[in-house]
């Protein structure tokens, strides 16, 4: 979304109810901020496939997003908000990736199966901070393996998925490795805070 609007989205009205809906779901102390508004404009452009505004702002509609900055900079808030301006077909759900590992070490390789061929679109929150689980003995990168065949699931029918994470793609690339590292590439729209951005927590 921009000034200008786009699709039958005004642009004020638009900021206005994520504010009303972000105070509904995260309290009073919710407010929007002008340094985020060009991110928002992204997610919004992304999440309602204003089309028109595709090249400008860099969309890649067969893409999932990764949304990426500091600690506490909003990222989980902005796509918790961005499921209201989802159409049924785009409509996503939002794991964490602790809760995903958490899953794995109790369930096993089903967790896997979960995650990986369901044709739900997932947001993976948080990648990078979770821990390798053991199932079994066997130890697992449970996220890794999911995106993995999140990559494939994209490839053979179209699903996208999205990703938070507070990690540089030097460190991802360091947990995950190079060739998860160039999948993602392929698989995210990269829209990111910047590196001074404040923690909106304190």
């Amino acid at each position: 979304m921009d000034e200008d609007g786009a699709r039958n989205y005004d642009y004020d009205n638009t900021i206005r109810y994520l504010q009303h809906k972000g105070r509904l779901k995260f309290g009073k102390h919710f407010r929007i901020h002008k340094e985020d508004l060009t991110i928002i404009s992204k997610l919004v452009v992304y999440f309602t496939k204003c089309e028109n505004f595709y090249e400008k702002y860099s969309i890649d509609p067969n893409k999932g997003i990764l949304l990426a900055g500091p600690i506490g900079c909003g990222k989980t808030s902005l796509m918790t908000l961005m499921t209201d301006f989802t159409f049924e077909v785009n409509h996503f759900f939002i794991r964490s990736t602790r809760a995903v590992a958490a899953e794995f070490h109790e369930e096993g390789y089903q967790t896997l199966q979960k995650y990986s061929n369901n044709p739900k679109i997932y947001c993976f929150d948080d990648l990078g901070v979770e821990q390798n689980m053991k199932y079994y003995g066997n130890e697992c990168n449970t996220i890794a393996e999911i995106l993995l065949n999140r990559y494939e699931l994209m490839v053979r029918q179209g699903y996208v998925t999205h990703a938070t994470t507070n990690l540089s793609a030097s460190d991802l690339e360091a947990i995950y490795g190079n060739r998860l590292r160039s999948r993602m590439r392929e698989m995210f729209n990269l829209i990111s805070f910047p590196n001074d951005s404040p923690d909106k927590r304190k």
